[in-house]
């Protein structure tokens, strides 16, 4: 550098003697900044309130889910819980529900999203969207269409469960069923099932689709022919059954019933509740030839929701892969989350009432819903039933 300077100077001097106009003198170039650290990536964007109204079915969360969010993001989760599918559409009809994420069920969800009852999901915040399998959300696509509106949070299939000793009693001999559903819509079967309880869960929109399937009409039949014939066929299994039940897993692991429809993974959360307490009986979900009928269980943010920010968040946080497992792991319930396979136990994946083979997928009713149009159809057949008119 002193070099340089010096070399500068004498041609200067030089210039000044041959009378010529002295150049300026450049200055040495200031030295290249230092790039900055680029910024870290910004975290997702939340309400300004830190609260976030969850509504959902009982028993239908896992241990620490709720926690872990709270305590990562800071917002104050307050979560409630429904016992049916009509009672979460009573509440969004009514408005001002006061929700940001409610759990509909696939299927009753589309009269949900017809009725304009639940604003536009922005996948652009799911960062963990691409952990879903797109064969499964195609399957949702079939009640919201583009995935437009629902994102899964679990599923399974309503089917006959049975406590196997005191059916094999109250049978006295006689053979079970090829088609499960016989134990609970065949009277000569019902009958016997009394003395030891059969249980139905509480709610139209399971017990109606899989009574028109077992009569031979379509599960989502919008003929209201069909419901008088399925209306017929409950009428004569009426004075059999002893409870209808929001409860289902305290009912079966407390012993009120014998036979039941239920969901598939509540029964397996009830067997591992006997085993736990030391109970012998064995509690058992059957996989009926006549088909199961599948449910989706999805999240949706109701249009009148106040953090709608916050629920994107706990959405996208629910669809982390561990998270999506543990569902899986704890609650008995399979997920469409292609991601979550790897860390769901061994023996969850072997349960083949949980996880099933090709043949049960394949007797599966699919998942559906009834339009408004039939839902006072539906409503009054299973009340009559209910009431044994």
């Amino acid at each position: 550098m002193k070099k340089q300077v010096l070399v500068l100077a004498m041609s200067a001097i030089l210039l000044a003697a041959c009378g010529k106009k002295e150049e300026p003198v450049a200055a040495p170039a200031a030295p290249a900044p230092v790039a900055a650290a680029p910024a870290a990536p910004a975290g997702p964007v939340l309400d300004d309130e830190k609260v976030l109204n969850v509504y959902n079915w009982p028993d239908y969360i896992t241990e620490s889910l709720i926690a872990d969010f709270e305590k990562e993001y800071g917002v104050k989760v307050n979560y409630d819980t429904f016992e049916n599918n009509e009672a979460l559409h009573a509440k969004l009809v009514a408005g001002n529900s006061g929700y940001d994420i409610v759990i509909p069920t696939a299927g009753f969800a589309k009269k949900q999203i017809d009725g304009g009852l639940y604003q536009p999901i922005d996948k652009s915040k799911l960062k963990n969207y691409g952990n879903l399998d797109t064969d499964f959300m195609a399957k949702i696509a079939g009640v919201d269409p583009d995935n437009k509106f629902l994102v899964p949070w679990a599923w399974g299939f309503t089917t006959v469960g049975i406590n196997k000793q005191k059916v094999e009693k109250a049978l006295g001999g006689m053979p079970m069923p090829e088609n499960a559903w016989d134990l609970v819509f065949k009277p000569e079967y019902s009958s016997k099932l009394k003395s030891c309880g059969i249980a139905y869960l509480d709610s139209p929109s399971e017990i109606l689709p899989v009574a028109l399937h077992y009569v031979g009409k379509p599960a989502y039949s919008e003929n209201p022919e069909d419901f008088k014939l399925a209306g017929e066929m409950l009428k004569k299994v009426r004075k059999d059954v002893r409870l209808f039940s929001s409860t289902m897993i305290d009912d079966i692991a407390g012993g009120k019933a014998c036979a039941f429809i239920g969901w598939s993974g509540d029964i397996n959360i009830a067997a591992g509740r006997v085993k736990e307490t030391g109970g012998k009986d064995e509690i058992v979900p059957l996989l009926p030839t006549g088909g199961g009928l599948v449910f989706i269980d999805t999240m949706a943010i109701p249009k009148d929701a106040k953090h709608v920010n916050n629920a994107h968040v706990f959405m996208d946080f629910y669809l982390r892969a561990a998270n999506a497992a543990a569902m899986a792991n704890e609650l008995n319930y399979p997920t469409g989350n292609k991601a979550a396979l790897a860390d769901i136990k061994d023996e969850v994946k072997g349960n083949k009432t949980i996880f099933l083979g090709p043949e049960d997928t394949a007797r599966l009713i699919p998942t559906g819903g009834f339009s408004n149009d039939v839902s006072g159809v539906v409503n009054e057949t299973y009340n009559a039933f209910k009431r044994g008119k």
